[in-house]
């Protein structure tokens, strides 16, 4: 089976333009176009729809994608376990990621898997819970690291917890306090973050059945603390996020405390030998170096 007229589609729909994925790939954008054009006529009915604002998907394009999308995988798989035969030690990990693990906690395992294994390529996406569950479902990323909300669908391996805490400005009436009662959220000018689909903070505040009062939104927790250290409110986030970022904040432990779990998403059905070897890695990289 020649699959690069699949792995072209797969890269036009995921860059969203024949040029990007042109750039990407190393081919024309005439022999991307002609490509798609040929494998539509294999196919016998539209599989995407250009425009001056890119490229979509038809109907039917979208109910192919996530069996091209495995298809892929599949073959990777193939390649890897030939490249382990041969000792070759090649492939590529595709990593959906929360921000904070892969600010503080990746780069040193990367580095250092690397340096074992120099032929194994890894791309990073960043994403909240539920936007790296999407990734797996779809195929787009090989392995998450999150937390263990909704997690059975999945190969479940836990590596630490994290304590959620209160993100103060210093000029906040309990920025000297021992805690941030949670209660005041509903009070305080709160900071959203992740659009509100933080599922690690919603859950939390419905634990308790609290409505926070909303002062701001934002997509980024990097963002919500900028503006939390100009004194435009305060939020609740995992610890992790904060580390490194101590100027002008005030960080408190929350009443009644909270903690997540952190830890490694796998599919159930396709896990490729690099993907194999990089799990096994960081696990014994926690095991002798504990972070959290």
């Amino acid at each position: 089976m020649d699959t690069r007229k699949y792995k072209v589609l797969l890269s036009v729909v995921d860059l969203g333009s024949f040029t990007k994925a042109s750039e990407e790939l190393g081919y024309t954008v005439s022999g991307i176009s002609h490509m798609m054009n040929s494998l539509e006529e294999e196919i016998g009915f539209k599989i995407l729809f250009r425009s001056k604002k890119g490229v979509t998907l038809s109907h039917d394009g979208a109910e192919l994608l996530p069996i091209l999308r495995s298809i892929i995988k599949l073959e990777e798989k193939y390649e890897q376990t030939l490249s382990e035969i041969h000792d070759l030690n090649q492939g590529t990990i595709h990593i959906g990621s929360y921000p904070s693990v892969a600010n503080h906690w990746l780069p040193k395992i990367i580095k250092q898997f690397n340096q074992q294994y120099p032929k194994i390529k890894i791309k990073i996406t960043e994403g909240v819970n539920q936007e790296i569950m999407r990734l797996l479902d779809e195929k787009r990323v090989d392995v998450g690291f999150a937390s263990s909300q909704n997690t059975q669908n999945y190969t479940w391996i836990p590596l630490g917890t994290d304590p959620m805490i209160a993100v103060l400005p210093l000029d906040h009436p309990k920025a000297n306090d021992k805690y941030y009662d949670l209660k005041d959220v509903e009070i305080d000018d709160f900071i959203v973050t992740a659009g509100g689909n933080d599922e690690d903070v919603s859950n939390l505040l419905r634990k308790y059945s609290l409505t926070p009062k909303i002062g701001y939104q934002t997509f980024e927790n990097y963002s919500a603390l900028a503006m939390i250290e100009e004194g435009l409110g305060m939020s609740v986030m995992n610890e992790l996020i904060t580390k490194g970022r101590n100027v002008n904040l005030a960080k408190k432990p929350l009443n009644p405390p909270a903690f997540i779990e952190l830890g490694i998403l796998l599919p159930k059905d396709i896990v490729t030998p690099a993907v194999t070897k990089f799990v096994d890695y960081t696990k014994k990289y926690f095991q002798e170096n504990p972070v959290i």
